[in-house]
């Protein structure tokens, strides 16, 4: 029987969950930490050859599998089950998870950092909690599971709690959490008091009052929608991505980010009849939250906080593409359905590669220079040949530029703002531009980022000293780089992985099935850029070469040209930082000049959101000052206790006199 067990590949998913969950464990009891890391590898890897052939074999064979555990808890059954949804959501995570398990062997030793076994445990903890999410049937178990991946993130990314600016960056991640999970305790006691079970709905069998449904709808979007990061239950993205390790902020914003899109799709596939504002208005939120994240991403200077908001941006394209398909499907336009669906679930794909790519190489980058700061690097590209190429690869691609992932996916949604909108809802077109704002505001913020990082000569000493990653660092760069590429040659290949989840949110609607582009023209055009692209090196390093005469570089009157007068990340952008200055502020430290010899003076400047900064961290301290009093009730004193209870006594039998 148990060999039987061994060959179901839905077993095979569980085993790997659970393999996952237990990876860290060995670290926690063993002193030689690199020991503890090696073997968390060693079973992450594992799990991923567990799971990623059995989920591709489910997905693309049309399986599905459920299965009852027992426990004495009175809240229903605890039902796990696998449905194509729930394995394309896998996918993301038991490919990431290991990648970063492995590229932490070089970025994050055991022998350089004391926080290293409990990194390794709550990372696998992390992956096990967000694959229970996924596979969860039951309310209970989903907010058991959610509240352990939420806590998990929380551990992970104070692991350099050393730091103020880490501790508060927890803070702010522990209370958004905790408000998205009351969001989402309050949507399953209303489904449980609709349904009178614990237990997930079948797929398009709630059909209850409009209002419900609406109240149903705007919990999940309050829950599911802060852990996505969507405008303006964001705010504690940024600071959370930029403080945690680089290999954990990828699992963060490749993966964990994702389940909160699950979230959103899984409790709208329980609806039969979905309203046509309820598309408006995620068009109208992922608009938004594309176009304000890169905008303040192209302002930030911290290489990883420019990352943190363009994840903000990417979520933003995937809730528009659920937007339209909302659209679509209430105007009864099923190929606007289809576009806006296959967009949004293509796009979870690729960024869930694209983007812990470039937190891989940001990773890299830090390990050489030694700091986040883009003004601080300079030059790297020629230290760092392997990590500047894979970067390279990686903001073509986030770009939606071809050949990469990042151009297939959002071609679909500009054929749904153009090509389908013209039928029954043409005011849809108006996203176009909006779309193509985003597009070439990201292009500014990455050739920044590249330009500034990699480009020109080092602005400091340990820039000037950096070295390539070792190749447990580089070996997972690549493997995603070449992902994204195949995604953005191939579009196909990932779409046979799209298509089945489409059935489970819109199986009635005659959705097409196929790309309204041939396949061929994605080939066609990624691989005549990449022609293109060699061309134009072999032609440019041959005139180099051909060149016979060298001399000094012309210095504008300058006898010693400096790195120092070269662009910074804050110079490159400050044009368009001053057209989005309603959303960035620039906040500047001057040291005052004094006296006839004054000493050395510094300038330092950071950039501010000013929806973080100048609205909700204000009404958060007014709330804490009216809080205030609350803490003077708490004495920790039993007789003052005993007195407030017989005072509430009294007043109770007062009030029922």
């Amino acid at each position: 029987m148990f060999f039987d067990m061994m060959r179901d590949p839905a077993f095979l998913v569980l085993c790997a969950i659970v393999l996952a969950g237990c990876s860290g464990l060995p670290g926690l009891f063993l002193r030689h930490g690199t020991l503890g890391q090696r073997l968390a590898s060693v079973a992450a890897l594992t799990s991923s050859i567990l799971a990623l052939p059995s989920i591709l074999y489910l997905l693309i064979g049309g399986g599905e599998a459920s299965f009852t555990l027992n426990w004495n808890l009175p809240f229903g059954p605890c039902e796990v089950a696998l449905d194509p949804l729930s394995l394309f959501f896998l996918i993301p995570i038991f490919l990431i998870f290991p990648a970063g398990s492995l590229y932490a062997l070089g970025y994050w030793p055991a022998n350089s950092h004391n926080s290293e076994k409990s990194v390794t445990f709550f990372y696998g903890l992390l992956a096990c909690a967000m694959a229970l999410v996924v596979v969860a049937r039951n309310g209970f178990l989903f907010m058991m599971a959610w509240e352990v991946m939420a806590l998990s993130g929380y551990f992970l990314l104070v692991a350099e709690h050393g730091e103020k600016e880490v501790r508060s960056a927890g803070i702010v991640y522990l209370v958004a959490s905790h408000l998205g999970g009351a969001a989402l305790t309050a949507l399953f006691a209303s489904l449980f008091w609709i349904t009178g079970s614990f237990s997930f709905p079948a797929p398009q069998s709630l059909a209850v009052a409009g209002g419900v449904t609406s109240v149903l709808f705007l919990l999940a979007l309050a829950g599911f929608g802060s852990k996505a990061g969507m405008m303006p239950l964001h705010l504690w993205l940024p600071s959370a991505h930029a403080n945690a390790p680089s290999h954990v902020s990828a699992l963060l914003s490749g993966v964990m980010l994702k389940v909160g899109i699950y979230g959103l799709l899984r409790v709208m596939s329980f609806v039969s009849e979905r309203p046509l504002w309820w598309g408006a208005l995620l068009t109208a939120v992922g608009l938004t939250s594309a176009l304000a994240g890169i905008c303040v991403a192209s302002a930030q200077k911290d290489i990883k906080r420019l990352l943190a908001y363009s994840s903000i941006e990417n979520l933003g394209i995937i809730t528009t593409g659920i937007g339209l398909f909302l659209l679509g499907e209430g105007s009864g336009n099923p190929r606007l359905a289809f576009l806006g669906l296959a967009a949004a679930l293509f796009h979870v794909l690729n960024h869930a590669i694209f983007k812990p790519l470039l937190f891989f190489c940001a990773g890299s980058v830090m390990h050489a220079a030694g700091t986040r700061d883009l003004d601080r690097m300079g030059g790297l590209a020629r230290r760092l040949p392997f990590t500047a190429f894979f970067a390279l690869c990686g903001s073509i691609a986030i770009c939606g530029l071809p050949p990469f992932n990042g151009f297939a996916s959002e071609m679909l949604l500009y054929l749904g703002f153009f090509g389908e909108a013209r039928s029954a809802t043409p005011f849809i077109a108006l996203g176009a531009p909006v779309l193509a704002m985003v597009g070439g505001v990201a292009v500014i913020a990455f050739v920044k980022l590249y330009g500034i990082a990699f480009l020109g000569e080092p602005r400091t000493e340990a820039a000037a000293h950096g070295h390539e990653a070792p190749v447990t660092m580089l070996a997972p760069i690549g493997l995603l780089a070449a992902l994204s590429l195949l995604g953005g040659l191939f579009p196909p290949v990932f779409m046979a992985l799209v298509q089945p989840a489409l059935r489970v949110l819109a199986p009635d609607t005659g959705l097409v099935s196929a790309l309204p582009v041939p396949p061929v023209w994605f080939a066609v055009a990624g691989g005549s850029v990449i022609i293109l692209a060699a061309v134009l090196y072999l032609f440019l390093q041959g005139r180099v070469k051909g060149c016979s005469t060298s001399g000094p570089t012309w210095g504008c009157g300058y006898l010693r040209p400096s790195p120092r007068i070269q662009y910074t990340g804050s110079s490159f952008g400050v044009f368009f930082s001053s057209l989005s200055g309603a959303l960035i502020r620039t906040r500047l430290h001057v040291d005052p000049v004094r006296g006839l010899a004054p000493a050395a003076a510094r300038l330092s400047y950071a950039p501010e959101e000013t929806l973080l900064h100048r609205v909700v961290l204000p009404f958060l301290n007014i709330a804490g000052v009216a809080c205030a009093f609350l803490r003077r009730l708490q004495h920790g004193e039993v007789q003052i206790y005993i007195l407030y209870i017989f005072v509430t006594l009294m007043l109770l039998l007062l009030w029922v006199h």
